[in-house]
């Protein structure tokens, strides 16, 4: 989980907060975990936080395997509702739902957090049981969704957020994520795109952790070849 100094300045105080919105996404929605993530300059996505651990472990699946509700509702600018992966279009996300529904997830609800044309992220909630939100739910998780859109647009400019977040437990450091992500199109003698494509394979198919990933990259302790 997100750690948050005694001393904490404006960014800790807002992933504090955050996880309060999460917290209370969870307990009022009935659900079994919420997390927010972030967009950053340059389209890259870094997770914030999340209600606890478990539920900062499904949000950053999103990011290991390039794919998910998240994703799709930054996007489009619209609620991703999806109240059961069993009946979910095989071809929308191949990699991302059966990994939520092998980690027991059986319906998850993204909100863009958004200011008109301005992406910020977006609010997930995870449930462990299949069902569509009632109407006082969707309310409910709106309002969370404000929540958390005040709490960043209180933070930085609501046309982007340039300045990387703390460094926690659940996410790569922004820095250490595009270090890597340098480190890696060198290595490979290709785009960034391409790099951040092979860390993400790379930590799904080892079953580790993007920032486990990500700091093996750049301590040297991990690299990559042209022709793996």
């Amino acid at each position: 989980m997100s750690r948050v100094s005694t001393t904490s300045g404006p960014v800790d105080q807002a992933v504090e907060r955050l996880r309060t919105v999460c917290a209370g996404a969870v307990e009022t929605l009935s659900a079994s975990g919420a997390g927010v993530s972030v967009l950053v300059q340059g389209g890259q996505y870094s997770l914030l936080t999340g209600a606890d651990a478990a539920s900062e472990r499904l949000e950053e699946m999103q990011f290991v395997l390039g794919e998910g509700p998240c994703v799709d509702a930054t996007a489009t600018g619209r609620p991703v509702l999806v109240s059961d992966l069993e009946h979910e279009a095989p071809g929308r996300w191949p990699l991302y739902a059966p990994a939520m529904r092998e980690a027991g997830i059986r319906a998850i609800f993204a909100f863009p957090l958004q200011v008109g044309a301005a992406r910020l992220g977006a609010l997930d909630v995870f449930r462990v049981r299949p069902g569509p939100l009632s109407r006082a739910e969707l309310i409910r998780a709106f309002q969370c969704t404000d929540e958390a859109v005040s709490i960043l647009l209180a933070l930085q400019s609501p046309a982007t957020i340039p300045e990387p977040f703390p460094r926690d437990e659940a996410g790569a450091d922004l820095v250490e994520l595009f270090q890597a992500q340098g480190m890696v199109m060198v290595q490979l003698d290709g785009t960034l795109s391409e790099a951040m494509a092979r860390i993400r394979a790379y930590a799904y198919a080892e079953n580790q952790r993007l920032i486990d990933v990500v700091r093996d990259i750049v301590e040297r302790r991990l690299r990559f070849a042209k022709d793996e």
